[in-house]
């Protein structure tokens, strides 16, 4: 059973309806007259809305491949890229200003041989609105256009630096949301625009926004319906994914209805993304076996890019061409006879997979909302009544692109259907996977941990931990993952509370022929440095002040509060963004970089005694009082009833 049993009346029905001071990120005015955002990707579903379509397929029939490395359509960006992040990376660590190291020089000299030049990646973690809003804080602080990023203590230049951005649930949210509006900054997005919803927090999806056509809540869900019931009129299943994602389009979107027709492979048309002048996005899911419920470390990791979607795994270990998803695939060829499918790869779609633990959230509050037309409320309490055998928690991808495909290790090679969950319920909630890949070469990786570990949604290192443990089995398939401590230790010494830097030394790593050190993390964990930004994963609505101050207490992490925390923190940051390729050119290590890798490197000391009572950590930008972190449980408490019944519900999916 589907939603189409229950949204087909639906939508015929309703279709007819016609005490720290903080560190701010500077605020511009917001611009009332002209477009400051414009769509990035493309509205290019051949349908010309949500609904997928088959199409003829072009002379060269699209397969899947092996993943025995990168794409050559990534290869080839990746030689464009590699060369674009030269200049803003002499830029950057100019203004670092390591003393006795000529900065520019240095990367002149290996820009040439780009297997020597800095390889940098970033990730963004799960978490909700909590990690789209942290998450932004530090793309923020890492974008040079921003306003005062590149001054002293800033780390502006970092993101133009970056070859990789990657995000998941939550950090996906904002990562989609970034390169659908233009690649626009974190500032703009804020800022907004007069007529639109986006980045409008302040009224959640279940009620929907305030705009021109729409008037009030049954009009908005009308609309919802009516573009999931277009792609189950055109034969393909549906869930409450479908709802889900479509409804986070009005907020993350800037375009009509929340752009319907926008698709995650037109990232690759758009001029920007080909020219090679954005770093290569890319979003994270978990496959769910036949019959499996709980998500293990062994579940099977997929990624969606601009240009395919699949798995290094071993056990799917192919990759299939992102635009033509929903195209049926066998064996990994389409048939002589068989048809092209094109927009099923739908923008909303992607990041609705890649968060799909908030089905049962929106199952269950949607039926509370004043204005939700009864028979959604009624369709989703059928589907809430059902969800457990019906897998409504989950995003079907049927037919299965990897129907027939390595049927010797994928447990879903013979299913008509590929069902994808949310990539943090295997607790990687830190998108490190498509970056600790030996074939992208990373060097390092900014790891910003929003995760709610904690009583009161504080991270604890659960997510490295979770990577690390992963990379013990034979489901890494020889991926290496630097050491990492385990929860207690995280929280006894502070590494929850402050950046880290894990696997500084490559000496420590034992590495096989052809084998190559994994990438050195820098990790950023949410922490309240000028705001109590452990909201729950789970609120759905947030004033504007409220998102701007945990924007800003993001940014506050990036920059260790403008360099008020360490002066020399931009400093320790170019020297992470160097450390491996010092290594391969056997360049001396700049002394400013050993005082920085003996303050923030990992040197391997345990505390595993359990705390005693519950983690409360004080303001790091001011003081913390007793007030303060009352402030901070209180963020949890009014959703706490709710947070309970949805983690027993998720545990039994």
């Amino acid at each position: 059973m589907h939603l189409l049993d229950y949204s087909t009346t639906l939508t015929l029905l309703l279709s007819s309806l016609a005490s720290a001071e903080p560190i701010p990120v500077p605020v511009p005015i917001p611009q009332e007259n002209g477009l400051i955002l414009s769509p990035r990707a493309r509205p290019n579903a051949p349908s010309g809305g949500y609904a997928p379509q088959a199409v003829s397929c072009p002379s060269n029939k699209p397969t899947v491949r092996l993943a025995d490395g990168i794409s050559k359509r990534e290869e080839d960006w990746l030689e464009k890229r590699r060369k674009e992040t030269v200049n803003p990376m002499i830029d950057f660590l100019k203004r670092a200003n390591l003393e006795g190291f000529d900065a520019e020089a240095y990367i002149k000299r290996v820009a040439p041989d780009v297997k020597d030049l800095p390889n940098v990646g970033i990730a963004v973690s799960g978490g909700g609105y909590r990690a789209l809003m942290n998450g932004a804080g530090f793309v923020a602080a890492a974008d040079s256009r921003t306003t005062g990023a590149t001054g002293e203590g800033q780390i502006g230049g970092l993101l133009q630096s970056s070859t990789y951005l990657a995000g998941l649930s939550g950090g996906g949210w904002l990562v989609s949301s970034i390169y659908t509006n233009n690649f626009s900054s974190v500032e703009t997005l804020r800022n907004g625009r007069k007529g639109s919803s986006i980045w409008k927090f302040d009224r959640s999806i279940f009620i929907g926004p305030n705009l021109p056509g729409i008037f009030d809540t049954t009009r908005y869900w009308a609309r919802v319906a009516k573009q999931v019931a277009a792609k189950a009129a055109a034969g393909f299943e549906t869930s409450i994914t479908d709802y889900w994602g479509r409804a986070l389009g009005y907020q993350l979107i800037d375009a009509e209805d929340g752009g319907p027709a926008y698709t995650f492979s037109s990232i690759a048309l758009d001029d920007e993304f080909s020219a090679a002048r954005t770093p290569f996005p890319i979003l994270v899911a978990n496959g769910r076996y036949p019959g499996e419920r709980i998500i293990s470390l062994n579940a099977t990791v997929y990624e969606f890019n601009p240009f395919e979607m699949g798995s290094f795994d071993p056990t799917t270990f192919g990759f299939v061409p992102m635009e033509y998803l929903g195209s049926n695939f066998s064996q990994g060829v389409i048939p002589s006879d068989g048809k092209c499918v094109r927009g099923f790869d739908s923008v909303s779609y992607v990041y609705g997979t890649s968060s799909s633990l908030f089905n049962a959230f929106m199952l269950q509050n949607i039926s509370s909302v004043e204005g939700v037309p009864p028979f959604l409320v009624n369709a989703a309490n059928a589907t809430l009544n059902i969800l457990d055998s019906d897998r409504n928690d989950i995003a079907q991808y049927e037919p299965n692109p990897f129907l027939g495909w390595n049927n010797a290790t994928n447990p879903s090679a013979q299913k008509i259907e590929l069902d994808l969950v949310d990539g943090g319920l295997d607790l990687q909630n830190i998108p490190l996977h498509p970056l600790i890949q030996p074939f992208r070469h990373v060097d390092v990786i900014f790891a910003v941990d929003s995760s709610a570990d904690t009583t009161y949604n504080w991270p604890n290192g659960t997510a490295l931990r979770a990577s690390w443990d992963r990379s013990q089995g034979e489901i890494a398939n020889g991926t290496l993952f630097p050491p990492v401590p385990d929860q207690n230790t995280f929280i006894n010494l502070g590494l929850n509370n402050r950046p880290t830097f894990f696997g500084c030394d490559v000496n420590n790593f034992t590495l096989s022929s052809g084998q190559q050190a994994p990438p050195l993390l820098v990790y950023i964990p949410n922490a309240p440095y000028s705001t109590n930004s452990n909201v729950s994963t789970f609120t759905s609505s947030y004033p504007e002040s409220q998102r701007n101050d945990i924007i800003t207490n993001g940014y506050n992490a990036a920059t260790q509060g403008n360099g008020t925390l360490d002066s020399e923190w931009t400093k320790c940051v170019a020297c992470a963004v160097l450390s491996r390729s010092l290594v391969r050119t056997g360049t001396a290590v700049p002394g400013d970089c050993g005082r920085c890798f003996e303050r923030y490197c990992w040197n391997g000391t345990l505390a595993t005694e359990q705390m005693r009572g519950e983690y409360e950590p004080g303001f790091r930008v001011g003081d913390a009082s007793t007030k303060d972190n009352a402030a901070g449980r209180a963020v949890m408490g009014s959703m706490g009833g709710l947070v309970v019944g949805l983690v027993g519900l998720v545990m039994m999916l």
